[in-house]
């Protein structure tokens, strides 16, 4: 009887680890897909503030159909999901966005958004 109690104490430590282990990893992914979805909407939001510049008239402070002279906003340089930089063409705009969330090893979350006057384009690096 002291066999069979030992090794069903055995089994349960390992399911009760296998869930453990399967609830952190659940958890991680979670995070960091919630933590992509922000920056994404972060990306979106500066897309938008570029195109308004790109499409307003130089004489309201806008680029008068040039992405040249726009910046990101002070303020929405870093924020609590990551910190984003700018690529400025005439034409276009490429945004990036390096987040907090460490998804391996040392690689942060790398997203890309590349703006033109009527359209974008988010792509996901890392």
């Amino acid at each position: 009887m002291g066999q069979q109690q030992l090794l069903l104490i055995v089994l349960g430590i390992l399911v009760v680890g296998m869930a453990v282990f399967v609830g952190i990893s659940l958890f991680r992914a979670s995070a960091i897909e919630s933590k992509r979805a922000i920056i994404t909407n972060e990306l979106v939001n500066l897309a938008a503030m570029a195109q308004q510049y790109y499409l307003k008239p130089s004489s309201l402070g806008g680029g008068n159909r040039k992405f040249t002279g726009w910046v990101i906003p002070p303020e929405l340089l870093n924020t609590a999901a990551g910190h984003y930089t700018v690529n400025i063409f005439q034409d276009s705009a490429i945004i990036s966005g390096i987040g907090n969330e460490v998804v391996t090893n040392n690689d942060s979350l790398k997203m890309q958004i590349n703006v033109r006057h009527g359209s974008y384009k988010t792509i996901i690096i890392n």
